[in-house]
């Protein structure tokens, strides 16, 4: 323990940022653990020691004003001792954006689509009540354990009706700004929208959009140049990310988003094209499996694709139960990776592996299973549905129906020879 502010219990210190330290404190009055802000104050210069101060009270005055799911709370606020703190809610193992502008450690692109989403829809509450952040950043922005966000720090940020703790002239992070807040212009909430432009630009390349040597040269650019392409630094992003972004950070702000729920309806839609594309993505790597199973062979793509429409894919863990003995089930079963065991009461009686199949009694109506099958191990199972069968191709159900029975010989065949071979070394024995 390193003592108290306020009636808060200090445990430890987490962080330390230019303008002030956060330490991981207990609230005693509600049980909770809080995160502390406590504002550095050490400047010499009268000036610096002016800036900080409002800073604090900026932060203050934000004490239950944004309650939102992707802002972060702040409950308290004081002074003590010539100490400026504000208290926030404390997020256990979350870790801003920053450590995901590597391009060595990116996050997958629907991931970032749906964290900027969510960023604008917070940033669109913020706006409607009168507040802009003004410094927009991927240290401004949290990432939860379980994949949820928080917007931090509103010390610069603006709000209508309020004087006494604004920071007036330029203020932010120069790689984030906007052309207005570079030229010293008037700001608003699309502002911010430019700035979450530039943090997801960063996000899917892992560079930010405009880079220079020099400050001077950077804000020159921010002025004038236009981003590189994203694409030409993450091959693979599609068209629909580029015009989002693009869009969010033109230079003339009237031609920017009108507000973040329309940054956020954008960012929905590139969020179903990228799930189409995975889902397309997957199929298609299914189908690649399907096509090397013996079970296949005499299929054509066409009929490939069929089966695939009519099935679901499915992994089983080791020695889960995939149909029991005596169950109605109207579906086949195609092993595509991995083994399963037969099991008649209670006991083992054979294993299939890879492309074989199973589930006979689905062509027998109301017949129930004369097997339990259980997953020897991990196993990923094409599971076809009897009826969705039924509306495919006579072609297809044909050649499907040809090597389900074919394969089913094979293995009455195999479980044959396998009962007179025992019967033979029963017969051996005995003479």
């Amino acid at each position: 323990m390193l003592g108290k502010i306020g009636k808060y219990d200090i445990i430890k210190e987490v962080g330390k940022g230019s303008t002030g330290t956060v330490y991981l404190s207990h609230d005693p009055f509600y049980g909770r653990d809080v995160a502390i802000k406590v504002y550095h104050m050490e400047a010499t210069r009268e000036e610096d020691r002016d800036v900080v101060r409002k800073m604090f009270f900026n932060e203050a005055n934000m004490v239950g004003m944004l309650q939102h799911p992707n802002i972060l709370p702040i409950y308290d606020a004081g002074e003590e001792s010539d100490r400026y703190y504000v208290v926030m809610e404390h997020v256990h193992g979350a870790r801003t954006l920053a450590a995901y502008c590597d391009p060595n450690n990116l996050l997958r692109i629907s991931d970032v689509v749906e964290i900027v989403f969510k960023c604008a829809k917070a940033l669109h509450y913020a706006h409607g009540r009168g507040v802009v952040h003004r410094d927009i950043k991927p240290s401004n922005i949290m990432l939860t354990t379980d994949s949820d966000v928080r917007i931090i720090d509103f010390g610069i940020a603006l709000r209508d009706g309020s004087e006494t703790s604004q920071i007036n002239g330029i203020a932010g992070s120069p790689s984030y700004m906007s052309p207005e807040q570079v030229q010293g212009g008037d700001i608003s909430h699309r502002t911010d929208l430019y700035s979450l432009g530039a943090v997801m630009y960063e996000l899917l390349t892992g560079f930010r959009p405009l880079r220079a040597p020099t400050l001077s040269k950077l804000l020159h650019q921010i002025v004038y140049a236009t981003p590189t392409p994203m694409h030409s630094h993450r091959p693979g992003l599609t068209e629909i990310l580029e015009e989002v972004v693009a869009r969010a950070m033109q230079k003339e702000t009237e031609k920017r988003y009108k507000n973040g729920l329309d940054f956020a309806g954008d960012l929905t839609r590139a969020f179903q094209q990228l799930q189409q594309q995975e889902d397309e993505i997957d199929q298609q790597q299914r189908f690649d499996q399907l096509r090397k199973l013996s079970f296949f062979h005499d299929f054509s793509h066409g009929e490939i694709w069929e089966v695939l429409r009519a099935s679901d894919w499915h992994t089983y863990a080791p020695s889960q139960e995939i149909v029991k003995e005596g169950e109605m089930d109207d579906r086949f079963y195609i092993i595509v990776d991995g083994s399963v065991q037969v099991h008649r009461n209670n006991s083992v009686v054979g294993q299939l592996d890879q492309g074989d199949c199973f589930g006979e009694t689905s062509y027998v109506r109301n017949a129930r299973r004369t097997a339990t099958i259980k997953a020897k191990n991990s196993v990923t199972l094409l599971r076809v549905s009897s009826t969705l069968l039924e509306q495919v191709s006579a072609a297809c159900q044909l050649r499907f129906t040809k090597m389900f029975l074919r394969s089913l010989i094979h293995r009455l065949q195999r479980a044959d020879e396998a009962h007179r071979q025992t019967h033979s070394a029963s017969l051996t024995k005995v003479s």
